[in-house]
């Protein structure tokens, strides 16, 4: 090897999961979500006097996320295969946690967290990553099964219906309406049979339906997303204010730290309407450019799970397969609710929302796809821990 050869060879032997555009994509909408969530927060901040308070949090979850992602990119994809199961019912007990007395946390009305310290662990977060590594086992151990068999079909779900019955309880819906679309959408590509597929998608949709009619607030929540304006001054307000902000930001924005309604009018920007900050002060230019950088991670996920699926490892290609699709399905509806295309509903924007929980568990779901990618690489050059220049 040459010496101008050497050092480049050394960075691939460092970094052997390297996806550029993936790896791009996320930094820019992480470099994007600090800013965002400083210029959102700061006049937050200096009703306690640290105006930086929310962004300290915010890098310190970033830091947590990369130590922890650090962790699970060293770990082998078999060994999660192993564990998927296992890991699915430590998820569902962590989400049981929130209901024993002295632990559970309630904010805004919501049972979501866990007392951990000077932490809140948002377990239904970490529920998101579990769902997916046992849907991916499950489909491989069964795939003859699902794809011939209802029974085969069903089996996943019942165990899925118990988790989202524990999260519709706290109550979360959003995140109950992303691990079902996430689980549906894995069954689809498992090869399900797309009648079976159907049925189940028709009980889903009536299912939610049915929780939204016999619940009063859910209720409002919608008919206040069919008609904001005239519910401006109550139900429909945080919604409204959110569409001002858009309106305002036009082609270009107002520029960064200009906009108002994150000060004054809309409540929660630095959080579940952070998009909204962003179209207000970058205008329409900025908000397509976070929608591209989703659709290249969604398409890297995928393209990563095709190489994968191509070598055999159908356990790896159904995780990047799944995580492209929770973290595309998550984002589309954050943004549905930004825009008001979906009825209001707590759900973060991944990467670019404060919070600790969705950060850290985002930056997993990252490792996870890099892992699949090293993986796929080592297996074309040979032994694992060598890497050869593509």
């Amino acid at each position: 090897m040459s010496s101008m050869a050497r050092p480049w060879g050394v960075v691939q032997i460092r970094m052997p999961g390297m996806d550029g555009v993936l790896v791009s994509a996320v930094l820019l909408l992480v470099a994007l979500g600090i800013v965002m969530v400083a210029s959102a927060s700061m006049h937050l901040g200096e009703r306690t006097g640290d105006s930086l308070r929310f962004v300290d949090r915010h890098l310190f979850a970033l830091v947590l996320g990369v130590a922890l992602g650090w962790l699970v990119f060293r770990t082998p994809m078999h060994w999660w295969h192993r564990w998927s199961t296992a890991m699915f019912f430590v998820g569902f007990l962590l989400l049981l946690l929130v209901f024993v007395p002295g632990l559970g946390r309630e904010a805004n009305g919501a049972l979501r967290w866990v007392a951990a310290g000077p932490l809140s662990l948002q377990t239904s977060e970490f529920m998101k990553v579990f769902i997916v590594l046992y849907m991916a086992g499950y489909l491989v151990r069964r795939q003859i099964e699902v794809a011939h068999t209802v029974w085969g079909f069903v089996k996943p779900i019942l165990l899925l219906v118990l988790a989202c019955a524990a999260l519709m309880m706290q109550p979360d819906f959003g995140t109950t309406a992303v691990l079902l679309m996430t689980a549906f959408g894995m069954l689809f590509l498992g090869g399900a049979p797309l009648w079976q597929f159907a049925s189940l998608l028709a009980l889903a949709v009536s299912a939610l339906v049915a929780l939204v009619w016999v619940s009063p607030y859910r209720m409002e929540r919608v008919t206040t997303f069919l008609n904001p304006w005239a519910h401006a001054q109550d139900s429909g307000y945080q919604l409204a204010q959110a569409l001002i902000a858009f309106g305002r930001g036009e082609w270009m924005g107002v520029g960064l730290g200009n906009g108002i309604q994150k000060q004054f009018y809309l409540p929660e920007a630095h959080t579940d309407f952070v998009m909204a900050v962003i179209g207000e002060e970058f205008g329409l230019v900025g908000t397509l450019l976070v929608i591209a950088m989703f659709g290249l991670i969604v398409w890297r996920a995928y393209a990563i799970g095709a190489v994968a699926e191509a070598r055999g490892d159908r356990y790896a290609a159904y995780v990047a397969y799944g995580i492209g699709l929770w973290l595309g399905m998550q984002a589309f509806i954050n943004i549905g609710v930004n825009v008001g295309l979906l009825p209001t509903k707590g759900l973060t924007l991944p990467f670019l929302s404060y919070g600790s929980n969705s950060m850290i568990v985002c930056c997993v779901a990252v490792a996870v796809l890099l892992r699949v990618r090293y993986e796929n690489r080592t297996a074309e050059g040979g032994k694992e821990g060598q890497w050869q220049r593509a």
